[in-house]
């Protein structure tokens, strides 16, 4: 899986950490036990001696060097049975010095030949996680505790249904086109009202993607548009806005709520349109309808998000005052 370069650096860091918190602990027990029975380093420095002449045997074309590397295996052996003694009798865990890496498929580093490693992947899964509980609104955004109650029964001829009928329908194609997503899948827009569950199932989407091990970066549109202009006026670097690019699923919440731009109109085109080209899917949260699009971010903008994305329309009493 893709990760964000966040996500990916954080990761990273605490692999990094963990390398450097086992080498530590290593070395702590080398010394305490070094200390408490200092015959253990004698061995230890003759293991490593049995070793280098044991390499050495492989370039030795004289005498006899399969004897002699029986004589260096027998030596080791029984100076390895010696250390397990005096540990044993120090009473310390047979594992007490052991020095392996924190990961036996990698050796710590990450990677293994030019594929990331397992031990890696869980911690960006990890970082994934924990950078989007802080993002998203808050912490029960779960497809299953979404109220289809909160919506009306009333009938809508234009629609053929009701409102909670349609919202049924959104909730189950939500689930599905979350528990499925792969990376280039089609765009989303959600448009409809304030307070009508957008943001809430776009949180829900938020989650399953990267809990299934995807990047994901949730924003709002007045966070997005914050970034772009601290890099237009260079209060930030410019690789800030690499995760926005980048990313496998971009959730962008409540566009329309930021004060709108020429510069943010700029900045919305060249986002929408590099990750159309780029094959990189987007979910784009707005009370604004079609023509509110149109007249707001002009035709160009709307054409690519109506046209390129799958709309889908939430309709119903707004929850948030019902709640209230």
């Amino acid at each position: 899986m893709a990760y964000t370069n966040t996500v990916l650096n954080r990761a990273r860091a605490r692999l990094s950490q963990e390398n450097e918190r086992k080498r530590a602990e290593y070395e702590d027990h080398l010394s305490r036990a070094y200390a408490l029975r200092p015959r253990l380093r004698e061995i230890d420095r003759s293991l490593r001696s049995t070793a280098a002449r044991a390499a050495m045997l492989v370039f030795q074309r004289d005498g006899d060097p399969q004897a002699e590397l029986a004589r260096l295996r027998a030596e080791n052996e029984a100076l390895q049975n010696e250390r397990l003694w005096i540990l044993d009798e120090a009473e310390l865990p047979d594992d007490y010095l052991d020095d392996s890496p924190v990961c036996s498929l990698c050796g710590g580093s990450g990677y293994v030949g030019s594929r990331m490693c397992e031990c890696l992947q869980e911690l960006c899964r990890q970082e994934q996680k924990r950078e989007l509980a802080v993002l998203l609104p808050s912490g029960r955004e779960r497809f299953e505790h979404f109220s289809l109650d909160l919506y009306p029964e009333r009938f809508y001829p234009e629609l053929g249904c009701s409102a909670r009928q349609l919202m049924q329908k959104n909730l189950s194609f939500c689930k599905r086109w979350a528990q499925e997503f792969q990376p280039g899948a089609r765009s989303l827009l959600f448009s409809g009202a304030t307070g009508l569950g957008k943001t809430f199932l776009s949180a829900c989407i938020a989650r399953q993607a990267a809990e299934s091990g995807h990047s994901v970066v949730y924003v709002t549109a007045g966070k997005l548009f914050s970034d772009y202009e601290a890099v237009k006026f260079e209060r930030a670097e410019a690789d800030s806005l690499r995760d926005y690019r980048d990313c496998e699923l971009l959730i962008v919440d409540d566009l329309g709520t930021e004060m709108t731009t020429e510069f943010v109109k700029a900045a919305l085109y060249e986002l929408v349109n590099s990750r159309l080209l780029g094959q990189k899917t987007t979910l784009i949260s707005t009370n604004l309808n079609e023509r509110d699009l149109e007249a707001r971010y002009g035709g160009q903008i709307a054409s690519r998000l109506v046209g390129s994305y799958r709309v889908i329309y939430f309709l119903g009493d707004d929850i948030r005052r019902m709640k209230k």
